[in-house]
């Protein structure tokens, strides 16, 4: 097995976007897709690390790119200047995701009938919004996402799968927002999955989060229990 990883370009509208995308090379044919969102900072190692990681289970891992190429942010407060305009304009942010769908169908290893996505923090709310849309894709799961419904989806059904995977104490998504949720979901008729983890907040699968005032502490079991289910996830929705 040898993992190959590059780069490409691609566009919404006339913003150039980055990806980074993984594969393993000894899989014969087409294979599915699981795009991957970043949190608020931008495209970064660790969405890399999670692209590589895909690509061992037989999948082209695909880390997309909501900023546009080489933007990174480099704290809380530049990491929330390049969010933020996605959250004010939820079409925004769905329009770029889709984009991102699109550059993925296009790579010649892609199966574009068996693709996925997932995503951590903000990007948990952008794979969410993919799916909101009513785009014909397979699944999609959120790892403590953000869970507020946008403004624009109301009444379409959504085709994706669902696996909400979250903090039980997340100060950034308090009880009230996970009902709302789920209802969303159900009104949607969607297969939804919503995971809660005890004791766990913000950022559970970030090795790095130790922010207990922020609220964003990692936590090795939910961080290791929350990719066993999304493996499963994969392996039913991509069967």
């Amino acid at each position: 097995m040898a993992i190959i990883e590059n780069t490409v370009v691609y566009l919404d509208g006339d913003v150039a976007l980055e990806a980074f995308f993984a594969f393993d090379d000894s899989v014969t044919g087409r294979r599915p897709a699981v795009l991957i969102s970043h949190a608020w900072g931008g495209r970064d190692a660790f969405v890399a690390d999670k692209a590589r990681k895909l690509a061992e289970l037989g999948y082209v891992g695909f880390a997309l790119d909501m900023y546009g190429k080489g933007v990174l942010g480099s704290g809380a407060e530049e990491n929330a200047k390049l969010m933020q305009p996605f959250l004010a304009d939820r079409k925004k942010l769905q329009d770029r995701m889709k984009a991102a769908l699109n550059a993925v169908k296009q790579l010649p290893w892609v199966d574009d009938k068996l693709i996925a996505a997932m995503g951590f923090c903000f990007g948990g709310l952008c794979v969410l919004d993919l799916a909101r849309t009513g785009v014909d894709i397979k699944g999609v799961v959120s790892f403590h996402g953000l869970l507020g419904a946008p403004d624009n989806t109301k009444g379409n059904l959504i085709k994706a799968k669902i696996l909400a995977l979250h903090g039980r104490d997340d100060p950034m998504v308090p009880p009230e927002l996970v009902l709302a949720f789920q209802e969303e979901m159900t009104q949607a008729d969607a297969d939804w999955q919503f995971v809660s983890y005890g004791h766990t907040v913000h950022a559970f699968t970030n090795p790095v989060a130790n922010d207990p005032g922020f609220g964003t502490v990692y936590q090795a079991d939910a961080d290791r229990r929350s990719w066993i289910a999304m493996r499963n996830f994969f392996a039913e929705i991509f069967a």
